[in-house]
């Protein structure tokens, strides 16, 4: 028993020690960022680098040899990346809110905690805030592996000059929250979207209940907090917020539910060898003229990832078309194929070059 006690005590020393270690490592790393960053601005760069602060995750990840996994080692250095840069310039984040929304939590993912998350009611204040500079950067989601299409993101893409600068694939789960029990739940609240995503499951274990639309899952839940016999339809982060327990989690009919936020703002990323280029074009409303546009990416051997067709405002039977392609819009194959959809659109529009990510949890 004294040898044991004796090797905890031993374990312990070095763990202190090994976290002195750290905390002299972290404040060395802290002043060359500082440093790094005062000469960017110097030299009138952006303090914010969309691709490289993404590419110091990525290597973190790659390079983890310990027993800690992928969530974890990209939340510490997150973390610190994000602290790092609020000790030069805060930077300020719009977001659909209220806090503990999924759009609050891919903010989050992609700018740490040390930036100033400013929540909004809607998606067209986000663009808002963006275009009169209120925020530096913005966070939308623009597309859900089940239900497709965010209209209200589209709509805005189509009438205001935003540029997107990147984007955060974001493993959705929902959990159905309440305080009461399960077979006392009258109403559902949450997000159309989440609703859609879960409608199997609420049909089979709660055809009962009345389903009720939100603007957010947050607020959702910040409602079944106050209403007996009412549930919500949120993360688990807004159960915790909101002191409501998980009655069933992980509800979404899809088990691959993953939502796409398109983060935007001003900058342009640079090239990372692994890049996908946004655009929206509106063709002549003639036979065939799809069909040309199509072809021009197969000519110069584009993979397109991503085609949505979306109703003009004002006009009848005529669209817009928003399509990604894997590259860079510097890259020559990009340029010839831009050049080229130029002569067969009517309005075309580079809505931004980005560094490609994979869905997180």
């Amino acid at each position: 028993m004294a040898k044991r006690t004796a090797n905890k005590a031993d374990l312990q020393k070095q763990i202190e020690q090994m976290d002195r270690a750290l905390i002299r490592l972290l404040g060395e790393r802290t002043k060359l960022v500082q440093q790094l960053l005062h000469a960017k601005k110097a030299d009138g760069e952006p303090l914010y680098d969309v691709a490289e602060e993404q590419e110091i995750l990525r290597r973190a990840v790659e390079h983890n040899k310990s027993a800690l996994d992928e969530r974890s080692v990209r939340a510490v250095f997150r973390e610190l990346v994000s602290g790092s840069r609020a000790l030069v310039k805060p930077v300020r984040v719009a977001y659909l809110g209220p806090q503990y929304s999924y759009s609050h939590l891919a903010a989050i993912e992609r700018f740490g905690h040390s930036v100033e998350l400013a929540p909004v009611a809607m998606i067209s204040a986000v663009f808002e805030e963006v275009n009169r500079h209120h925020a530096d950067f913005g966070i939308v989601p623009i597309e859900n592996s089940t239900d497709g299409r965010i209209v209200d993101t589209l709509d805005m893409l189509a009438r205001q000059p935003v540029r997107i600068c990147g984007e955060v694939q974001l493993r959705i789960h929902h959990n159905l929250l309440c305080k009461c029990q399960r077979s006392e739940i009258r109403e559902v609240y949450s997000k159309p979207q989440a609703l859609s995503q879960c409608r199997d499951w609420l049909a089979k274990h709660l055809p009962a209940a009345r389903t009720v639309e939100m603007n957010s899952t947050a607020t959702a839940a910040q409602l079944a907090a106050e209403k007996p016999g009412a549930a919500a339809i949120a993360s688990v982060q807004a159960a915790v917020n909101y002191g409501l327990d998980v009655i069933a989690a992980n509800i979404e009919d899809n088990r691959n539910n993953i939502t796409r936020f398109a983060v935007i703002g001003d900058q342009s990323p640079r090239r990372t060898g692994n890049d996908k280029t946004s655009l929206m074009f509106e063709i002549p409303h003639q036979p065939g003229a799809l069909a040309d546009a199509m072809q021009v990416f197969k000519r110069n051997r584009l993979n397109l990832t991503w085609i949505e067709s979306f109703p003009m405002s004002g006009t009848k039977n005529e669209y817009l078309f928003f399509v990604e392609f894997e590259g860079h819009h510097d890259e020559m194959k990009a340029k010839r194929t831009l050049a080229a959809l130029e002569k067969k659109t009517v309005r075309i529009e580079m809505l931004g070059s980005y560094a490609k990510t994979e869905p997180v949890e």
